[in-house]
């Protein structure tokens, strides 16, 4: 495995779904547009806007059809929907969505209260967007949650989140998201699933999905870029959580992995400044301070 830092990583923001999708109200359409405009302002390539869920499951994602409808194109920012099953897909390409994802879990119960289905299942529903989506020439990223440990079964085996993360790779996801969901990773586990998993899939299409409720994931992440990996998720101000595990906190937000990146003169080609900005006017929608470490400090917020 790579012992050196990369030049140069992509960070996928996922704020606009992963993260709004977890806030306890709706957020007006022109708030989640204005935050897209912000981010690909700040010099984000890759955003994910929107999911085509079933509003009745996830209220916060409702309208995403007239948001990717309105969203300004521009050349070099890709904007990507989460589907969870065909009809998801059709709407999205309907709707003008660069590129999808699909989601699997690591940990069977997990998948059961998630989405409703075994892991197994959950593989099955994704056959048809696949293939759909191979012949539409549309790419489709896939996400693992709970790739360090699952709210309700605990330790989730290494070998296991490779054998699915091999399956979403060989089923035809051009990149494979490793998420721990609940945020109980650490360094060291972090480095061993990264090395398992890239026994089955091309380290150059794995990337890290860190959400910080144990504050260890720039740690993780900075293991991560040790072990080889150029992608990161991320979710400006923080934003985000998982409302199935008690006591889990937002992603890693963009603008403290930006800082550390700086740090490491590893190119991100993100303007700092700006991202906080667009990370500082979305937790005003929210009624709340930015939850960036580096936000709070640049904006002289006291916590």
């Amino acid at each position: 495995m790579p012992t050196t830092m990369p030049e140069q990583v992509r960070i996928v923001e996922v704020g606009p779904r992963d993260g709004l999708q977890n806030e306890p109200r709706v957020i007006a359409l022109e708030d989640r547009l204005q935050l897209l405009a912000d981010l690909a302002s700040a010099g984000l390539r890759n955003i994910e806007a929107g999911s085509f869920v079933n509003p009745a499951w996830v209220p916060q994602m409702a309208g995403s059809d007239e948001l990717f409808r309105r969203l300004p194109k521009q050349a070099g920012v890709t904007y990507s929907a989460l589907t969870p099953n065909l009809q998801g897909y059709e709407r999205a390409v309907a709707a003008g969505a660069d590129e999808v994802a699909v989601f699997a879990a690591a940990s069977e119960t997990f998948s059961v209260k998630n989405i409703n289905c075994s892991i197994a299942d959950s593989l099955a529903r994704f056959t048809p967007v696949l293939a759909r989506a191979a012949a539409d020439g549309i790419r489709v990223r896939g996400y693992v949650s709970c790739v360090a440990g699952c709210p309700y079964e605990g330790a989730v085996a290494p070998q296991g989140v490779a054998e699915l993360a091999a399956r979403l790779y060989d089923s035809g996801c051009y990149e494979v998201s490793l998420g721990d969901t609940i945020g109980v990773g650490t360094p060291g586990q972090i480095g061993d699933l990264i090395a398992s998993c890239a026994r089955r899939v091309p380290l150059t299409r794995l990337a890290l999905h860190c959400h910080d409720t144990y504050g260890q994931a720039l740690a993780n992440i900075y293991a991560a870029l040790q072990a080889g990996i150029t992608v990161l998720d991320s979710a400006v101000a923080g934003l985000g959580g998982c409302p199935y595990a008690r006591g889990a906190s937002g992603n890693v937000a963009s603008e403290d992995l930006v800082y550390m990146l700086n740090g490491l003169n590893i190119d991100s080609g993100i303007r700092l400044d700006a991202l906080i900005a667009a990370g500082n006017r979305i937790s005003r929608c929210l009624g709340r301070p930015s939850q960036s470490r580096v936000a709070q400090a640049r904006s002289g917020v006291a916590t």
